[in-house]
């Protein structure tokens, strides 16, 4: 019993390290083409072709990786996946020396960007459908929170190793540390063995599947709530969190300090929230999400209204806890509820949510903050985020977003009944014009369960 017990803990540790490890990887090469982009073009119009071609692919392709990942080796994705990407990075490392053209070359990384992009849209729902399949239910919260903690200082470290990277290097170098880590880490992964998945009908067509897992997000009532607030923070989060450099460059003052405690405050406050979460293992899922709303959003309004730098800090900190808090805590909670084969494509549901509603808040509040003081609109976000808090427990809140979901799934289910009906009545047609009696044939006059009337002895 013990050894199986530390065998799956060790094959979930070397699982979270292997995928900390490409990560780290991938945000080093994800900075430094910002950052390149941002110096040589200073164009808003390239920043945002970048920042779409980052996102887009993996919120179209995040359905279609959830439905793969209830389909196939959810390991064969992963490492797949990976591989896709360091092949693509390295074909850009090796092409980079014959490129003369600046806007070739702006072209030829946007290119890249995008087959990264897919790659992650069909890795990430995998991921998440991983770690239930190889963490018992009771520590799913526990391992998430380790997860958040691991992703946290990588987000933290990469940074500034992309800007010591390019400081004494150029682009190809972080593309070289990418293409390394890769390899690192489906090494460590491809030693993990995965115990056997539930998986789905394959002769199903793709689309029906995609079809399979909006209807259950639709139809679970959990699920769908738990989707809606997912995508209603991630778009609340835009104002205080992606927005606190302009913010504090701003209020505070432009220089190179306060942004760079901004983000260690920020990151710091979310490794603090997972390790919050791996060290308690938080058993209430009701209270801890509806706390960390709570917190998340006064915390928004804190940072606000605070006149002080310090006090901004402390606030970015608290934020941070309560970020972690709250996405871990809807990932457990959907793994906890999602059936098994189901997974994958919640969790690309999930994904898909996630590509939509960050990008859809920078373009809104980004253009807001341009024609009315930003920190109205973070605190504005802030009382928002208090309200869902309020309203994720009520009654009515939850009625509304049940009757949504009844609606699409109503919907739906009489399309089926319709499809349905047309191809038995299709069906009737076709052996009501082949029944002998309706023929003109003398040899078969034999009808079912009926003696021939006229029978020559």
């Amino acid at each position: 019993m013990m050894q199986m017990q530390n065998n799956w803990k060790r094959k979930i540790i070397l699982f979270l390290v292997s995928q900390s490890i490409t990560l780290f990887g991938s945000q080093i090469v994800q900075m430094a083409i910002v950052w390149y982009v941002t110096l040589y073009t200073a164009s808003g119009v390239w920043v945002a072709a970048f920042s779409v071609c980052s996102y887009m692919p993996q919120f179209v392709l995040s359905f279609l990786g959830g439905v793969w990942a209830d389909r196939y080796n959810r390991k064969m994705l992963i490492i797949g996946a990976d591989t896709g990407i360091a092949i693509a990075t390295f074909t850009m490392f090796m092409i980079i020396p014959y490129i003369s053209s600046e806007p070739v070359l702006l072209i030829t990384l946007l290119f890249m960007s995008m087959i990264r992009s897919a790659g992650a849209g069909i890795q990430s729902p995998a991921v998440n459908a991983v770690i239930p399949q190889l963490v018992p239910k009771e520590h799913l919260m526990r391992y998430n929170g380790i997860n958040a903690t691991m992703q946290s200082v990588v987000q933290f470290s990469a940074p500034a190793a992309a800007g010591v990277v390019l400081a004494v290097g150029t682009l190809r170098a972080t593309m070289m540390i990418d293409i390394l880590t890769a390899v690192i880490g489906i090494a460590l992964f491809a030693s993990v063995s995965l115990p056997m998945q539930e998986k789905i009908r394959l002769n199903v067509p793709v689309l029906a599947d995609v079809h399979a897992g909006i209807s259950c997000a639709c139809s679970q009532k959990l699920i769908g709530k738990l989707l809606v607030v997912y995508g209603l923070f991630t778009f609340l989060c835009v104002p205080g969190g992606y927005l606190s450099g302009l913010f504090v460059s701003r209020d505070y003052g432009n220089t190179y300090w306060y942004l760079t405690a901004v983000e260690m405050c920020g990151f710091g406050g979310m490794m603090a929230g997972g390790v919050l979460c791996s060290a308690w293992g938080i058993k209430s899922r009701n209270k801890t999400l509806l706390t960390g709303l709570c917190v998340f959003g006064a915390m928004a309004i804190g940072m606000g209204v605070s006149e002080r730098f310090s006090l901004y800090c402390i606030f970015m900190v608290l934020y941070g806890v309560a970020l972690t808090i709250v996405q871990t805590t809807i990932i457990t909670w959907l793994q906890e509820t999602t059936k098994s084969a189901m997974q994958g494509r919640v969790f690309g549901l999930m994904g898909s949510v996630y590509s939509l509603c960050y990008p859809g808040g920078m373009v809104i509040f980004g253009s807001m903050a341009d024609v009315m003081p930003l920190q109205w609109i973070i605190v504005g976000s802030g009382i928002a985020l208090i309200f869902i808090s309020s309203c994720f427990f009520s009654h009515r809140f939850f009625v509304f977003t049940h009757t949504i979901f009844e609606v699409v799934g109503v919907n739906k289910k009489q399309k089926e009944r319709q499809s349905r009906q047309k191809s038995l009545e299709k069906f009737n047609s076709i052996t009501q014009k082949v029944k002998p009696e309706n023929q003109n044939q003398t040899h078969n006059v034999r009808s079912e369960a009926v003696e021939p009337k006229n029978r020559q002895v």
